[in-house]
C-alpha cells in the first residue's frame, strides 16, 4: 500500500496501465487495493455499454470489463492531485474519442474503396447499407495491442465491427462483395501500417427481420449490434428501415432490461471481489472482471 501511495504522490495521477507497470503488481490485486482504499482517487471516463457473453450467466455484462476499464479508462491519484486527475481524465477521454473517430473514418474509407472497385458500385450503394458497431460506435475504441482470434497476430486495439445489410442485392454481387471485404480484411491485418481487424458479416434484411425475434443468443447479439450501430455507407433508407424494425419489435426495451441486469451483475461482482481473500473462488465474478480473451492479455 505504501509503495502505491508513494508512486502516486511522487509521479502524480496515472492510468491503471501505467500504475501496473510502475508497481509490477498483478492487475487484480492492484485493482482491489485501489478500490479498497479511500485515500486513492479513481476517475473513470467514457461509456459503459451492454455486451452479450455466453460465458456469463444470463449473457449480460458491461463493456469495458472491470479490468479493461481499470487498465485503460481510469485515472488514479491522490487528493493532492484532484485538479490534475480531472484534467488528465478529460485529456484521456478526448484521446479515446479521437481514436474512435479515426477508426470510424478508416472503416468508412475502406468500405467506400471496396464498393467503388466493384463492377456495379451504384447497385451496391442502392441495395446495401454498411453499419459500424462496437467500441467505435460508442466512442470507446482503444489501441492496446491484442491477438487476433484466428491468426494470433497482434492488432491495434478495438476491431472494426461492420454489418452489411442488403435488400434486393443480387446474390452474385453479394458474393463478390463478400470476397472483396475478406481480401481487404487480410490486407489490413497484415499491413504493418494498419494492423487493424475487420470483423464483418453480410446478410439480407429478411434475415434481420427473423433475428429480431430475439429468441436465442445469436439473434440477441445480432439485434444488439444493429441497435447500437451507426450508419457508415450505402443506402440510408435501409438503415432507417432497420431502426424502425428494431423499435417495432421492442428491441430497445429488451436491451434496456439486459443493460440494467448487466449493471447489477457488475456491482455485485465488484462487491464480492473486494470482499474476497486471495484468489476469488467465485468464477462467475471473475468472468465479469475480464473476458476469456482478456485473461490471456492481462494475466
Amino acid at each position: 500500500m505504501d509503495k502505491i501511495l508513494g508512486i502516486l504522490e511522487n509521479h502524480g495521477p496515472l492510468t491503471g496501465k501505467a500504475l501496473i507497470e510502475k508497481t509490477r503488481i498483478d492487475g487484480f490485486r492492484l485493482w482491489k487495493i485501489c478500490y479498497s482504499n479511500r485515500s486513492i482517487i479513481k476517475k473513470v471516463i467514457g461509456t459503459r455499454y451492454l455486451r452479450l457473453d455466453k460465458q456469463v450467466d444470463g449473457y449480460a455484462r458491461l463493456s469495458p470489463s472491470i479490468i479493461r476499464e481499470f487498465y485503460g479508462y481510469t485515472i488514479i491519484g491522490t487528493e493532492k492531485y484532484l485538479k490534475e486527475i480531472d484534467k488528465m481524465g478529460e485529456l484521456l477521454h478526448q484521446e479515446v474519442i479521437e481514436i474512435s473517430r479515426k477508426k470510424f473514418k478508416l472503416a468508412q474509407e475502406v468500405v467506400k474503396k471496396i464498393c467503388e472497385s466493384q463492377d456495379d458500385p451504384h447497385i451496391i450503394k442502392k441495395h446495401a447499407c454498411f453499419i459500424i458497431a462496437g467500441d467505435a460506435a460508442y466512442e470507446m475504441s482503444h489501441l492496446e495491442p491484442r491477438p487476433e482470434s484466428s491468426t494470433g497476430e497482434l492488432v491495434k486495439g478495438s476491431d472494426l465491427d461492420i454489418v452489411v445489410v442488403t435488400q434486393g442485392l443480387p446474390a452474385s454481387i453479394s458474393k463478390r462483395l463478400d470476397l472483396s471485404i475478406y481480401n481487404q480484411k487480410n490486407l489490413l491485418l497484415k499491413n504493418p501500417s494498419y494492423k487493424e481487424e475487420i470483423d464483418y458479416i453480410i446478410k439480407d434484411i429478411s434475415k434481420v427481420e427473423r433475428q429480431l425475434d430475439f429468441d436465442n443468443f445469436e439473434s440477441m447479439v445480432a439485434s444488439k449490434i444493429l441497435y447500437e450501430g451507426k450508419f457508415l455507407y450505402g443506402d440510408m433508407g435501409i438503415f432507417n428501415k432497420i431502426k424502425e424494425m428494431l423499435f417495432n419489435k421492442g428491441i430497445p426495451v429488451k436491451l434496456k432490461v439486459l443493460e440494467e441486469k448487466a449493471l447489477m451483475n457488475r456491482n455485485n461482482a465488484i462487491s464480492q471481489l473486494l470482499k474476497s481473500q486471495g484468489t476469488p473462488s467465485n468464477q462467475e465474478d471473475m468472468k465479469l472482471f475480464y473476458t476469456k480473451e482478456e485473461k490471456e492479455e492481462f494475466f
